[in-house]
Order: structure tokens, then sequence, then C-alpha cells
């Protein structure tokens, strides 16, 4: 086959990146479309083994389909620059919407917008949900897992990362393995990797990756050495999307570090879903709230770059170490069947997510009540908004019922929402 372009290559993945809207689904539809479709510059089947090794990956799956196919088409630097152009669009945009957030807000009428777009999110996580629970829970064990997962979560708020080490070695020993792994006819015969290369390519982008952390912590602000060590953190459990990650964020971020409220991080998630490129961009958002609550516009923007290299310079690191092993990887039944533990455990955090979002939007107070080890959030009845079950009804009637799409159902809410706020005003 011809060796693509540089220009080409730069033209067809920055459209991808600039394209990008509607979750990893879409996003990794689009990719199908321009590089298999209908330029052919990956086979079907290539591209299908592609994204079965992605998704056994942790990060956001099609930013890493993006990154492994510049790869595969140009090297290292293609892969670079066709992970960097699928992420930048979305990040300027980001940056540029946290900046408006946090100084306007707090006004009514935007207040009223975002909670149009609360209304719209709730619904965005519940369909996520569903469609995810029908992929991965197709066995008595998978729904063991996602029950368990989710009793963890909501009952003993046990961590994340636990629940997702728990529901892969549970998966690792006890479940049916084979049914994320490419099948032989999907596959290559293996080429010979040099162990050097690995390692080189390890130090390379593992130094990367931790060289910054390093110097955070030498420098001596405890801020953003926190905000550089949780997010790398979530690079490493960043299974299942940006919806499962959000889960963990939500805890940590609200409880533990109580840099934004649950407001602010369902708005984050708003925000993000407007934006093109990878979900996961919420990331870069919430630090840069962070970073206003913490002290200057400076920090946001460090705190968000911080984010921002923290969240996919591990993305790199999987795809150029692993890729050259990924025929191999992926014909490993229990490597897929410790994937199919945590997919089963994904949906039991996002019920969990689902519940704590719905309930902190339809009740204005909330009550935690301890049994010993177990606790259980409940809302304040006498709390009661029913404006914002409405909103989220309208919102559910047109993502299910109207198809509308995610960006137009978010921008309608948020209208929506503007025009309650001047029908209460008059």
């Amino acid at each position: 086959m011809t060796p693509v372009s540089i220009s080409d290559f730069i033209r067809v993945f920055g459209r991808i990146g600039m394209l990008s809207f509607g979750g990893p689904a879409a996003q990794i539809a689009l990719m199908h479309k321009e590089l298999v479709d209908e330029r052919a510059w990956i086979s079907e089947q290539r591209f299908l083994s592609a994204l079965s090794f992605c998704m056994l990956l942790p990060g956001p799956e099609a930013m890493q389909l993006a990154t492994f196919s510049g790869w595969r088409l140009r090297g290292v630097a293609g892969g670079v620059i066709a992970g960097g152009l699928f992420v930048l669009p979305g990040a300027c945009v980001i940056t540029a919407l946290a900046v408006i957030y946090a100084y306007f807000g707090t006004m009514p009428l935007v207040q009223s917008a975002f909670l149009g777009v609360k209304a719209a999110v709730v619904v965005i996580v519940a369909q996520a949900l569903l469609k995810l629970s029908r992929k991965a829970l197709r066995s008595r064990f998978e729904i063991a897992v996602a029950a368990l997962a989710f009793m963890s979560i909501y009952l003993l708020d046990t961590p994340f990362p636990a629940v997702i080490t728990a529901a892969a070695l549970a998966g690792f020993v006890f479940a049916a393995p084979g049914r994320h792994a490419a099948s032989a006819a999907d596959t290559h015969p293996d080429a010979a990797v040099a162990t050097p290369q690995t390692l080189r390519t390890v130090l390379i982008w593992g130094g990367l990756w931790a060289l910054p952390l390093l110097a955070l912590y030498l420098s001596g602000n405890e801020f953003l050495t926190a905000i550089g060590l949780f997010f790398s953190t979530l690079a490493l459990v960043t299974f299942g999307g940006a919806y499962a990650v959000l889960a963990y964020m939500t805890q940590t971020v609200v409880t533990d570090f109580q840099w934004l409220t649950t407001a602010q991080m369902i708005d984050a998630l708003g925000l993000a879903e407007t934006t093109p490129g990878p979900l996961i961009l919420v990331t870069q958002f919430v630090a840069m709230q962070a970073g206003f609550q913490a002290g200057s516009l400076g920090l946001a923007f460090a705190a968000g770059g911080i984010a921002l290299w923290m969240t996919f310079i591990p993305c790199f690191l999987w795809v150029f170490t692993f890729g050259p092993y990924f025929d191999k990887l992926s014909r490993k039944p229990k490597l897929t069947a410790a994937l199919s533990g945590v997919t089963a455990a994904i949906v039991g955090v996002i019920l969990n997510l689902s519940l704590w979002f719905a309930m902190h939007l339809w009740f204005t107070q909330t009550d935690l009540h301890s049994f010993g080890p177990v606790q259980i959030l409940t809302p304040s009845l006498e709390s009661f908004a029913p404006l914002s079950l409405a909103l989220t009804a309208v919102a559910a009637w047109a993502l299910l019922r109207l198809n509308a799409g995610m960006a137009r159902t978010l921008c309608g809410m948020a209208i929506l929402g503007i025009a309650t706020e001047i029908i209460n005003l008059t």
C-alpha cells in the first residue's frame, strides 16, 4: 500500500478531531468512515481488531484508536499527531468554557441554563447505562459483579480503583473467556519485537509521565502536586470511559478534596458533552475549576494543563508499548475474561453515578445514614424540586422519543432552563 502523505494525514485526522462530537460510539464510527470506508487506509478486520485491543487498555478508547491508527500509518510521529489532533480542538473549547463558567456561572440566567443542562445530563448518563448493560450483562456472573460493584460504592464507599481491581481479578478467575477476544481470522501473524525497543518506549513515555510529577513535588506546590497525582491515578483506572471515571472523580473531588460541588460536576459533564474530542476532557474542566477555587486564573490554567498531560500522556505510553504485541494480547483468553469483569463492574459504577446525579438534581438536600460500615444516602423528601423533575422528563422525551441528539438536546434544555427563569421573574 502507498504510504499516506503527511498533508493528507494531518488533514484527515484534523477533520476527525474537529468533528468528533457525540461520545466514543460516534467518534469510532467517524474514524471508520474516514479511514476504512472512504480512504481504505486501514482494512476492516484490522480496524475491528485494533478497536478490541484499545478496549483492553485504560484510557479513552476512541483517542487510543486514533493514536493506534496514526501509529500504524506513520509510526510514532503519526501516532502523536493523530492523538494530539483528536484531543486539542476539544481542549481549546473546554479552556474557553471553563473560564466563562468560572466568571459567569453564578449569574441567575446562567444557573437556570445549567439546570436544563443538568436535567439532560441525568438522562444521557442513564441512556449510557442502558446501552452498556445490554452489552456487558450477558451472564449471571456479570450481573452479580455489577450488583456487587454498585453496593460496594453506594453502601460502603469503596474506592473506585479497588472495585475495578477486584472485578478484574474476579473475571480472570471466574469468567468464561472469549467474548472480547479477537478471532484468529481478525489478526495477523505476530511480528518480532525487540525487548530493548520496548524498554526504550517505556522509558521515554514513562519519563514524560513521571518526571513532571516529580518536578511538581519538588516545587512544593501542594495543590498542583495533588492535581498531578490524582489525574495520574485516574489514567491507571480509566476503564469503561468517562462515565465510570466521573463516578470516581465525583467521589474524590467532591467528598475528599472538596474542590467542586456535585452540581458543578454535573455541569462539567454537560459542557464536555458539547465539545469535540473524548469525553474524558471533563478532567481538564474539573481541574481548571479546582484551580479557580484554589486561587487564580493562572493556577486554573496550570491545573488544566497538568490534568491534560496526566490524562493523555499515559495513552501514548500504552499504545506505543503494547501496540507491537496487540495481536498476541487480543488472543489472550484470560485477559479478555478479566476485561469482562471490569466491564460488568462499570455498569454498577455508572448506576451509582446515575442515582447520585438524579438525587442531587431532584432534591436540594440529601441525608447520609450510617449503620456501622454501611452508609446510605437518601433524599430529603421535603426538598423535592418539581421543576428539575419536569425538565428531566422533557430531556428524556427529546433524547429517547424524538432522537434529537445529544448536542441539540443540551442546547435546547439550556434554552428551556433560561425560559423558566424568565417566566418566574415576570
